[in-house]
């Protein structure tokens, strides 16, 4: 049994780590504590590298009335000291993130698991490589140059331009081959030709929103939900209640999910999520991905972090798992 667990987490969840159950570090917290396990906490810029290992500042985590809470004294451990080791803080995708994935190159992962595998998260870029699945992902370009870019907003008339590093939503816009400020928007998202983004076809002309695939080593669930636009917006923005609604998977979307699933497990990736718009895949989470236990409890009447983690633990415990 993998009993001793350190959660690296974003830097705004050790802010907010008590009664915050929207986000899904908090419930992999709390299911772990239930079961018996140890679990530290600890955030990107507490580890660091003494005499050639690499090490960690973190927090013990405690469970009392149902909710979960961490002692507040800072102590110091070899990261090999522990069994398992879940790397989930947010993006970007920055040198702070990338350096502190470089740090847990020193651990001994043949006695420490690390979830999700941090070279694979470095070689897979949730927007880029989308394209290693071409036929479950929407028209796109991946380019800095801003008249490519042009050229195939005014080919799409519509598009949607993303940067590669970040999450929930952050630098997403609209690009409409009529909109006057179309280049303004491709410059900025550019850094003037400069950065690469990615570009694709606007989907979503129905009901609007993205849905989300589950998937845990190479396990997809049938539940879903549809992660709904913001007021005003094209975005899911708000992470309030009105704007979740209850999905379930279709044929289509569960074989591109079965597939791309099989791939990343491969790499050493068991904890990821899709997004999809018309059946089509438009980005791989790998680095953080959100479960939503709160919300598809709520849709589905179920206890879904319960199921994920029984499936989380049956993986990481296996030893064929992949290093």
């Amino acid at each position: 049994m993998l009993n001793k667990i350190l959660i690296i987490i974003d830097d705004i969840e050790l802010k907010y780590f008590e009664f915050n159950d929207l986000v899904t570090n908090f419930w992999l917290v709390k299911e772990f504590l239930q079961r018996g396990y140890k679990v530290s906490i600890a955030i990107k810029s507490g580890l660091f590298i003494q005499n050639n290992n690499a090490f960690v500042l973190y927090y013990e985590t405690y469970y009392k009335n149902n909710n979960i809470f961490y002692n507040k004294e800072i102590k110091k451990i070899d990261i090999n000291d522990f069994d398992a080791v879940y790397f989930r803080p947010d993006p970007p995708v920055d040198i702070d993130y990338i350096n502190a994935c470089y740090i847990l190159d020193f651990v001994d992962t043949s006695k420490t698991k690390i979830i999700n595998n941090t070279k694979s998260i470095l070689d897979f870029n949730e927007k880029l490589h989308c394209n290693i699945f071409p036929e479950y992902t929407p028209k796109n370009i991946i380019t800095a140059d801003n008249d490519l870019i042009k050229d195939f907003v005014q080919s799409e008339t519509q598009a949607i331009i993303k940067p590669l590093n970040r999450c929930f939503g952050s630098g997403i816009y609209y690009l409409n081959k009529e909109d006057k400020n179309l280049n303004s928007l491709i410059n900025l998202s550019t850094n003037n030709g400069k950065t690469v983004v990615c570009v694709q076809e606007y989907l979503g002309h129905g009901q609007g929103g993205d849905k989300r695939a589950f998937i845990i080593g190479e396990k997809v669930y049938p539940v879903s939900l549809r992660k709904l636009p913001g007021k005003g917006d094209f975005r899911f923005n708000t992470h309030s209640d009105e704007f979740f609604k209850q999905e379930f998977l279709t044929e289509k979307e569960t074989i591109a999910a079965e597939n791309i699933a099989k791939y990343l497990f491969e790499k050493g990736i068991y904890m990821s999520a899709l997004d999809l718009i018309d059946e089509k895949v438009t980005e791989i989470n790998v680095t953080s991905p959100c479960y939503f236990f709160r919300e598809m409890n709520r849709l589905h009447g179920i206890k879904f972090q319960e199921q994920v983690m029984s499936d989380l633990i049956e993986i990481t415990e296996n030893e064929k798992m992949s290093v």
